[in-house]
């Protein structure tokens, strides 16, 4: 294998739990709700899937286990903010940081343990062709499962009743309401759905990407996960081209750094945040207006089309 082929390996790897963990709060969102708990959920799903997994010696457990945490830190988000009315931005800040606090503690008596590599599906014949063979046809199931929810939430939002229902909820609370729409237990889903794929996720990091377990493992992914959302316009193929162009500067910075090109660690250690900052300032600009102003990242907010 070649350092290009190895290079874009990596790069599908690192977009993988951007991805998906993107997706879940593109459902969110598209259903009014905004939820900053997305980097506390990934980190749980991380703790709880590994403990599970090195537990029961299990990848499917663990999965499973990951993808309920991150279920379960949504469904008290939602307690919070659809039953209690509490805000919708300290509730979701408030969830990172107890699912920061809580997967240090679960996973503490896992760390120095580490699980053996999943394995990658190979399709014979297909998987042999240069470069592009080991690319796209011998990738593990969670880089397929991806490309298929991607496609499966599109298909869901724009060619279903229930996805027309959630949209016109997310759009107009209280039109739908007065219509008769089920806005409290469609808001409810869908922020059930963000979780379990913040959840999966942090799994993915934990069993797949890292295959061991380490305090804040997520490092910030699901914050670039919620500039996803908005970076690709609440438009589930462009966060699908978004997350694997914030995987390549993930991976291209610590190249850079192997390559010792004399710039200080810290600043390419910066590339991938910086990027997702000027992505968002340029959407800004293009839009003409600052991102969280009404109408562009509020709640309730009209996604552009």
């Amino acid at each position: 294998m070649t350092t290009f082929e190895a290079i874009l390996l990596t790069i599908v790897t690192a977009s993988t739990p951007l991805l998906i963990a993107a997706l879940g709060e593109l459902v969110t969102e598209r259903s009014g709700v905004l939820n900053l708990g997305v980097e506390g959920m990934m980190v749980m799903g991380a703790a709880c899937s590994f403990a599970a997994a090195v537990t029961f010696d299990s990848t499917l457990i663990g999965v499973v286990a990951g993808m309920l945490a991150g279920a379960l830190m949504a469904a008290l988000f939602a307690l919070l903010v659809l039953g209690f009315a509490a805000n919708q931005t300290g509730s979701g800040l408030a969830l990172t940081i107890l699912g920061l606090g809580l997967s240090g503690l679960i996973g503490a008596p896992f760390v120095g343990a580490r699980r053996d590599p999943v394995a990658p599906i190979d399709i014979p014949g297909l998987s042999d062709i240069p470069v592009i063979g080991r690319l796209f046809f011998e990738q593990d199931l969670f880089v397929y499962a991806s490309i298929v929810l991607t496609i499966l939430v599109g298909l869901y939002l724009m060619r279903t009743r229930s996805g027309l229902t959630l949209r016109s909820i997310g759009e107009n609370h209280t039109s739908a309401n007065a219509l008769g729409l089920p806005v409290w237990r469609v808001r409810f889903w869908a922020i059930l759905f963000g979780g379990a794929c913040a959840g999966l996720a942090g799994a993915y990091l934990a069993l797949v990407y890292t295959r061991f377990w380490s305090p804040g493992m997520t490092a910030g992914r699901g914050w670039i996960a919620l500039a996803l959302v908005v970076f690709a316009a609440w438009r589930p193929g462009w966060v699908l081209v978004g997350a694997y162009i914030f995987g390549a500067a993930t991976v291209l910075q610590l190249h850079a750094q192997a390559a010792q090109f004399g710039v200080p660690s810290q600043v390419l250690s910066a590339v991938p945040y910086l990027a997702t900052i000027l992505a968002l300032l340029l959407l800004s600009i293009r839009h003409g207006r600052a991102i969280g102003a009404p109408g562009s990242l509020g709640v309730p907010f009209v996604p552009d089309r």
